[in-house]
């Protein structure tokens, strides 16, 4: 069986964190077994469903490295691949299962059908349709039809159960009864989720539905129609939910939960698909930290854990410091440059200089946003408001590290020097231990507190051999 899986959101706001990992699954699985990841836009939703919603779906994937196969974009044998272009296709359909008497018009108004399920809630009992339109024939619709009234079109519910065995949860049994009588096209010509989903994972040929798993409610009313179509249904694998520290299903009260969001903190493509595969599947060797090449060579859907997966921010964060450290250096300048104003200093550096830069602060940040302020420490004199800093101030020997400064840094400016070397600040160091007889804490971070303006951070002298002459000279005074 050739494997065909899709990834299919609904346009209708930011590109959520859990859909990431949905699309990641699927072509995490799609790549692993040779198959095809296809990208379906199911944008029924007329009102709230928007192009530039579309986008961010689109684009994130490609920021991310997750590339369909086939999608708006990239035509295939099983198009179109938006639902609002596959409106017909529906109504073919429709029509073969009211001929079939598997599906019949409704003329229930939405007042009618509020009335019924409140008398339903006053009786106790399911708030299932009535069946109040099964009777009218597919004749007698079409004239009432064709005077003016609209009617919606309802999948005629069999009485008997339902199973499938799932790749994750297992065997799953629906009882009789669950569901009544449920709408197939709305009045207005729209189809619901679950029919337009089973339609075209019909027609589109997919084998596997990898997705999370609230949508296992949804699966009766799929295998119904699946059933109704004479067709086999997919195999299915609904994984876990993702969920916040209060075990609650993820949401927008835990932080930040769009893609967009993680971008603008940021978090590295490589880290998201890292940390997002490992909420909800586990690495055949246990591994915390690889890419997306190893995740698709080691890929199996018998990976997949029961367990509700617990989004741990701090977790997340860690994962991505893995990741910025294990890159080159080029790359971390082209990161960093990405996150800083087009205006900064830093691009005044030439390539060398901004690799020594991003060197002495990659091991002390997890994200590559924290090293903007950092770079505080060689752009701007201004020197820290801190207890540290107000203690180093304090030290009688300060003053003298202060005077000795201006005078060796002057010296430097007077002969044209932009830069000082390690060397330089290391014969420092040695002319105040020997000559001026500062020693220890005093000397350590008094030299750094008035060079760089900070009790802390990165290496001393690494940094001062980064940072302007003209600039420590101004924290001097």
């Amino acid at each position: 069986m050739s494997v065909r899986v899709r990834y299919a959101p609904s346009p209708t706001g930011n590109f959520h964190i859990g859909g990431v990992r949905t699309a990641l699954y699927n072509y995490l699985y799609a790549k692993s077994v040779g198959g095809t990841f296809v990208l379906r836009i199911e944008d029924t939703d007329a009102q709230r469903s928007k192009r530039e919603y579309e986008d961010l779906q689109v684009n994130g994937l490609k920021w991310l490295g997750i590339e369909h196969d086939e999608g708006p974009d990239k035509p295939g044998d099983y198009g179109p691949y938006r639902q609002s272009e596959r409106l017909s296709i529906y109504k073919k359909v429709t029509n073969d299962l009211i001929d079939q008497r598997k599906a019949y018009y409704c003329f229930c108004t939405d007042e009618e059908i509020t009335r019924k399920k409140e008398l339903a809630a006053a009786q106790k009992i399911d708030p299932h349709y009535d069946g109040t339109c099964r009777h009218i024939s597919k004749e007698d619709a079409l004239k009432r039809i064709a005077k003016g009234e609209q009617a919606a079109v309802r999948f005629l519910v069999p009485p008997k159960s339902y199973a499938f065995v799932d790749k994750v949860k297992g065997e799953v049994i629906f009882p009789e009864n669950m569901v009544g009588d449920f709408v197939l096209l709305r009045s207005s010509g729209l189809p619901v989720y679950n029919y337009a989903c089973v339609v075209d994972d019909w027609m589109m040929k997919i084998s596997h539905v990898i997705r999370g798993e609230d949508h296992v409610g949804n699966t009766l009313r799929q295998l119904m129609i699946y059933e109704a179509l004479g067709v086999k249904p997919p195999v299915f694998a609904h994984v876990s939910l993702i969920i916040g520290s209060d075990r609650q299903k993820l949401s927008k009260r835990h932080g930040a939960t769009s893609l967009a969001s993680y971008q603008e903190l940021s978090y590295l493509p490589e880290s998201i698909l890292n940390y997002m595969c490992l909420l909800g599947w586990s690495h055949p060797e246990e591994k915390t930290i690889f890419d997306l090449q190893e995740a698709v060579r080691v890929f199996s859907l018998d990976r997949f854990v029961k367990s509700p997966a617990m989004f741990d921010n701090e977790k997340f964060k860690w994962t991505n410091g893995q990741h910025l450290r294990n890159f080159s250096e080029e790359r971390l300048v082209r990161e960093l440059s990405n996150v800083l104003p087009k205006n900064h200093k830093f691009f005044e550096y030439d390539d060398v200089h901004k690799m020594l830069v991003v060197r002495i602060f990659k091991d002390k940040v997890e994200l590559i946003g924290e090293m903007v302020p950092m770079l505080d420490r060689i752009f701007d004199p201004a020197i820290d408001q801190t207890p540290e800093m107000d203690e180093i101030n304090s030290w009688e020997s300060t003053p003298q590290i202060k005077d000795f400064m201006k005078k060796e840094l002057s010296l430097m400016i007077a002969r044209g020097k932009e830069f000082v070397t390690i060397d330089e600040v290391a014969k420092w160091m040695e002319d105040l231990k020997q000559n001026l007889k500062i020693k220890g804490k005093p000397l350590f971070m008094g030299l750094r507190g008035v060079l760089t303006g900070s009790a802390h951070g990165a290496d001393v002298k690494e940094l001062v051999s980064l940072t302007p002459i003209n600039v420590l000279r101004a924290r001097v005074g």
